[in-house]
């Protein structure tokens, strides 16, 4: 026998909610903006960056990153800065963390005047976000995760969503063997994923779907996100088409859970970034919107999401410019 509509509704209200915290990563800091958050797990717990400064693009943005403990997070610590050509500062900008499988936690961040002029730097911590190396330049023609986290491929290769903007909007794909952040031979650059005259998309992020079947979610100037398929791991990729989902040119992240199903976190309107949310699907085509974060004035906006060992998913954002909030999700609890 069928449940009625109304029933299942009525259930569903009183079932607990996927929203199990929601937190500020920090109530207060030496700088007055912040954006472009990443997170991390490590053995020792969770990891946060962002930048923060007077304002993006401004000299004095650095990166700032911030470990939470039982106690809760830790107080932000700067612990890299953009200097330019003439050594002069410049910004920095979107950093992404990354643990392997093996080896130290990975700091990518961009430093320089401008998206369409910026070069990629990397930075290892062999405790946890406790205390940082040097600053690693990336080869030349190499920018490594642009925006979202790289996924570590079956035989340890990471797959990073990269992108350029000096010449239109145009995303592309790089493979890293591990061999040495600064060396170009462990480095490998695809071709461009999109024509920007058709769609201009950057900043992809990864769905892994199985060994060799990969699916990449862009932001595209065009009011959707856009979306591109590989059935090599990640070699070769079909055209990039537009999918049914709004974006307001606004930075996304997905994420495949353990259970075989994926989410994504964007702002879902074609315009405007006051309303963020987390959808659901099972095939990553058919999406269905599943946990709202934020539906109010303001600018809420570049979700980063990982699910941690215990199953529980996390997602940091911008909350106003102002600040970095962390929710935590069961995803359990989403039908």
């Amino acid at each position: 026998m069928m449940m009625p509509t109304a029933v299942i509704l009525a259930l569903l209200a009183q079932s607990p909610s996927p929203l199990v915290q929601v937190e500020f990563v920090y109530e207060r800091a030496p700088f007055p903006e912040a954006h472009a958050s990443t997170i991390v797990e490590t053995p020792d717990g969770l990891v946060a960056a962002w930048f923060g400064g007077t304002a993006e693009g401004r000299p004095d943005v650095g990166i700032w990153v911030s470990r939470r403990g039982s106690s809760g997070w830790s107080e932000p610590v700067d612990v890299a800065r953009g200097v330019g050509r003439n050594g002069h500062p410049v910004p920095a900008w979107n950093p992404v963390l990354f643990q392997p499988g093996r080896g130290p936690l990975l700091l990518f961040y961009k430093v320089g005047p401008s998206p369409d002029a910026w070069w990629a730097l990397a930075r290892t911590s062999s405790d946890h976000g406790r205390s940082w190396s040097d600053a690693v330049p990336l080869p030349n023609g190499i920018l490594g995760p642009i925006r979202a986290k790289p996924v570590e491929l079956p035989d340890g290769t990471l797959l990073a969503g990269s992108s350029t903007e000096d010449g239109g909007w145009v995303a592309h794909m790089e493979r890293y063997d591990g061999r040495g952040l600064a060396s170009t031979a462990a480095w490998q650059r695809s071709g461009p994923l999109n024509d920007p005259k058709v769609f201009e998309a950057i900043q992809p992020t990864i769905l892994v779907h199985s060994a060799t079947r990969l699916q990449v979610l862009c932001r595209s100037r065009q009011h959707v996100i856009t979306e591109a398929w590989s059935n090599d791991a990640g070699r070769s990729w079909t055209p990039m088409t537009a999918t049914r989902l709004a974006n307001p040119s606004a930075g996304i992240d997905a994420v495949r859970l353990a259970d075989g199903r994926f989410l994504l976190a964007y702002n879902p309107t074609s315009r405007g970034r006051n309303t963020l949310e987390v959808a659901i699907s099972i095939d990553g085509r058919a999406w269905r919107r599943a946990v709202t974060l934020e539906d109010s004035p303001g600018e809420y906006s570049y979700p980063a999401m990982i699910q941690s060992s215990d199953g529980l998913v996390h997602v940091t954002y911008t909350w106003n410019r102002r600040r970095i909030r962390h929710v935590v999700i069961d995803p359990s609890r989403i039908p």
